[in-house]
C-alpha cells in the first residue's frame, strides 16, 4: 500500500473510528485501522468499509517503534483514543496525555502531512477532573510537537453505537426514578456521529491546519432536556429529581465501583460544567462546515430498541383502498 493512499486511525473500534472507516472507504480513502485485537475487533470494523480500502493493523505496544512502522504508510494520522473511566491508576495520564504526546511526536519525525487528535469540549474550566486535566495536557504536548496538528473538541458525541443515550435508555427503561445531578442545567450541544464525521472528513479534504475546532450539533439542551426527550422517545414517565451533591457523591461511589461505572466521582466533577462552545475557538459552524441532524429525530431511529415490545412498538401504518 502506497504512503500517499492511506490515512491511519487509532482508536478504529469505537464509535467514530467505525463511522469515519464508512466515509473514507466509500469516498475511495485507503484506511489503515489500528487495533489491539484484531480476532475480537477485526469482524466488526472489517463489516464497516468498502472491499479493497481497508488494512488492519494489530497493535500489542505503543511503542516509538511499532507506531513509526505504521506511519511509514500514511500521509494523514488521526487519533482517536480515549477513555471515560479509569480500571488502573494514572490510566487518564497514559491515555489522553502520553499517547497523543508519543503519536504527535512520531508523526512529525515522520513528516505526516495531517495529524487530528480528537479532545473533548467544555474542559477547560473543570480543572478538578482527572479526566479534564489529562485531556487538555493531551492538547498542549500535541500542539508543542506537531504544530501543524488539528484539535477537535466535540461536545456529546451519539449515535445508536455511544455510551451515552444508550446508557439513558437502558436507565430510564427500568428505574422508577433518575437523579438529576447539578439540577439537571448542565448545558450540552450534543453532535451525531455521522456530523462529526462530515467534520473529520472535510478538514482533510479541504486540508486544514493548525486549529482548534470545537465540534457541536445545531442544539442546545440541558441534561434535564436530554433525559426528558429520552423518556419520550422511549415512551416512558420516571421521576426526575434534583440530588443534593453530597448525596450525588454517595451515589457516584456507589456506581464506579461496577465493572463497566454508570457514574465516577471523577464523572460527576466533570458534569458541573456546561458542555457547549466556550468561544475561544472556532466552531465547525465557523469554517463553514454544518452539523444538521436533529437529537430527537436522530434517537428516535433507535430508541424503539429500549421500548415496550422492541421493534414491534414501532407503528406500521396500511394504506386504505
Amino acid at each position: 500500500m502506497k504512503k500517499q493512499d492511506s490515512i491511519l486511525i487509532f482508536g478504529s473500534s469505537g464509535q467514530i473510528g467505525k463511522s469515519l472507516i464508512r466515509k473514507f472507504t466509500k469516498n475511495n480513502y485507503r484506511v489503515i485501522a489500528v487495533t489491539r485485537s484484531i480476532h475480537r475487533k477485526g469482524y466488526q470494523i472489517k463489516t464497516q468499509s468498502n472491499y479493497g480500502y481497508l488494512e488492519l493493523e494489530e497493535i500489542n505496544t505503543f511503542s516509538e517503534e511499532n507506531i513509526s512502522k505504521l506511519m511509514e504508510k500514511s500521509t494523514i494520522c488521526i487519533n482517536l483514543i480515549g477513555i471515560l473511566y479509569e480500571k488502573k491508576k494514572n490510566q487518564f495520564n497514559l491515555i489522553h496525555t502520553e499517547l497523543p504526546s508519543l503519536l504527535s511526536s512520531v508523526a512529525s519525525k515522520k513528516l505526516i502531512d495531517q495529524f487530528i487528535h480528537i479532545s473533548a469540549l467544555g474542559i477547560e474550566a473543570a480543572t478538578e477532573s482527572k479526566y479534564a486535566s489529562s485531556k487538555l495536557n493531551g492538547e498542549k504536548k500535541v500542539r508543542q510537537n506537531f504544530p501543524r496538528s488539528v484539535v477537535l473538541k466535540p461536545s456529546i458525541v451519539y449515535s445508536v453505537d455511544d455510551n451515552f443515550t444508550t446508557k439513558f435508555m437502558s436507565l430510564l427503561s427500568i428505574l422508577p426514578v433518575m437523579p438529576l445531578y447539578y439540577g439537571g442545567k448542565t448545558k450540552f450541544k450534543p453532535i451525531h456521529v455521522s456530523d462529526l464525521t462530515e467534520i473529520i472528513f472535510q478538514i482533510i479534504k479541504k486540508k486544514i491546519y493548525s486549529e482548534t475546532i470545537e465540534c457541536i450539533g445545531p442544539e442546545v439542551f440541558t441534561f434535564k432536556d436530554i433525559l426528558l426527550k429520552i423518556l419520550k422517545s422511549i415512551k416512558k414517565k420516571r421521576i426526575l429529581f434534583p440530588l443534593p451533591f453530597a448525596l450525588a457523591k454517595i451515589n457516584a461511589r456507589l456506581f464506579q465501583l461496577m465493572p463497566k461505572p454508570l457514574l465516577t466521582i471523577d464523572q460527576l466533577k466533570l458534569l458541573k460544567y456546561d458542555n457547549i462552545n466556550s468561544k475561544k475557538y472556532k466552531t465547525n459552524f465557523d469554517i463553514k462546515i454544518n452539523a444538521n441532524k436533529k437529537f430527537d429525530e436522530e434517537i428516535n431511529r433507535y430508541s424503539f430498541n429500549w421500548t415496550s415490545g422492541g421493534q414491534f412498538s414501532k407503528k406500521i401504518i396500511d394504506k386504505k383502498n
